[in-house]
């Protein structure tokens, strides 16, 4: 019978719950230990953990382990479109195909009305450094970054809607998330603004409720591009750095869609606003680039420029968004994301690129 190490809380990390995550790699292998390293709630409570035992040196025995968020708004916000689910879902199913740099999945089971568990390698079981979400990154990570989303994107592209394995990721569960996201756009959105305060110019708040009052239109347009797989949650808290190359965690949000939406996401978070705004040209070049470099060509630079512009009010949505429901992100770094995406709405008219 499957043995079930789907837990509620950190104090059911304990050593019979680490043993059976341990028989999944190494039946002979014994835990002694679980000693809870630290504790993180967001949209996911996530512990970390360090765990003694006698197995080989090859079975990891630091852990990253990801349980439904105590913080209740965040916990009723993630759980109708089952986000901690879908990442479980992505690391049984999909992972595997995906050629961007991730730690080890020790463990992962999703049962409808139990819960979801999520059990990782910790990125310092292997001397990764984690990011954080209001990290600003250098000009030559963003470079590293953006050719790892083209590649990402090359590997998929106008392939999942043909491949059952990946249609999951365009069902139910993310339709649902579309409704929610629509159904609740405007009045988060008030309470992003009023919340943001100054961090947002005034010059906005008329254009960014317009954008919530029409949502489902602007995500329809956003969508209706060439297919691939996207993270769509690609900040910076959401990256590591492995021996200079980047990893990608938390892929709660990943689905079929259009690739530069991760792009506009990133630039528009990752990078502090004077820089993005002299080198996006060139990153957006460089993505180009690298898409025809493994064998995506024809695109057309004008439409991109658009296209990303547009997918850069999706990204000062999120961030407002989780400021309104709080509980989310830690406040100071959710704040530093508002005004990055806020100035590059600002910067390009971005509303305006959008057919609402």
């Amino acid at each position: 019978m499957k043995q079930n190490i789907i837990v509620c809380k950190p104090s059911d990390l304990t050593v019979p719950w680490a043993q059976r995550v341990i028989d999944k790699h190494h039946a002979d292998a014994v835990v002694s230990n679980v000693n809870i390293v630290s504790v993180d709630i967001g949209t996911t409570t996530r512990v970390r953990i360090a765990i003694e035992h006698d197995g080989p040196d090859t079975l990891a025995r630091r852990w990253f382990v990801k349980l439904p968020s105590m913080a209740r708004r965040a916990r009723i916000i993630t759980a109708l479109p089952r986000l901690l689910h879908t990442e479980v879902r992505f690391y049984k199913e999909v992972a595997q195909s995906v050629p961007l740099v991730m730690p080890a999945c020790l463990a992962a089971q999703s049962r409808f009305g139990m819960g979801s568990t999520l059990v990782l390698a910790d990125v310092a079981e292997f001397d990764a450094i984690p990011s954080y979400p209001n990290d600003t990154l250098t000009l030559a990570q963003a470079t590293l970054v953006i050719e790892q989303l083209a590649r990402f994107h090359a590997h998929f592209w106008n392939k999942v809607d043909a491949e059952p394995t990946y249609r999951w990721l365009a069902g139910p569960v993310r339709r649902l998330e579309d409704h929610l996201g629509t159904a609740l756009a405007v009045p988060l959105m008030k309470r992003g603004l009023r919340l943001a305060g100054s961090c947002i110019p005034s010059t906005l708040h008329a254009a960014a409720i317009h954008f919530a009052r029409h949502r489902r239109k602007a995500m329809s347009f956003l969508s209706a591009a060439p297919q691939t797989l996207i993270h769509h949650d690609c900040h910076p808290g959401n990256l590591f750095w492995d021996r200079f190359q980047p990893g990608f965690l938390d892929w709660q949000l990943v689905r079929i869609g259009d690739g530069v939406g991760d792009v506009a996401y990133f630039m528009s978070t990752a990078l502090d606003p004077e820089t993005r705004r002299l080198h996006e040209a060139s990153l957006l070049a460089k993505y180009v680039q690298t898409l025809a470099d493994n064998g995506v060509v024809g695109m057309d630079n004008t439409v991109l420029m658009q296209r990303y512009r547009a997918h850069i009010t999706y990204a000062f949505e999120a961030m407002v968004v989780t400021l309104a429901v709080g509980g989310m992100m830690n406040l100071d770094g959710n704040l530093e994301l508002i005004r990055r995406t806020a100035a590059a709405v600002d910067d390009l008219d971005a509303f305006a690129a959008l057919p609402i």
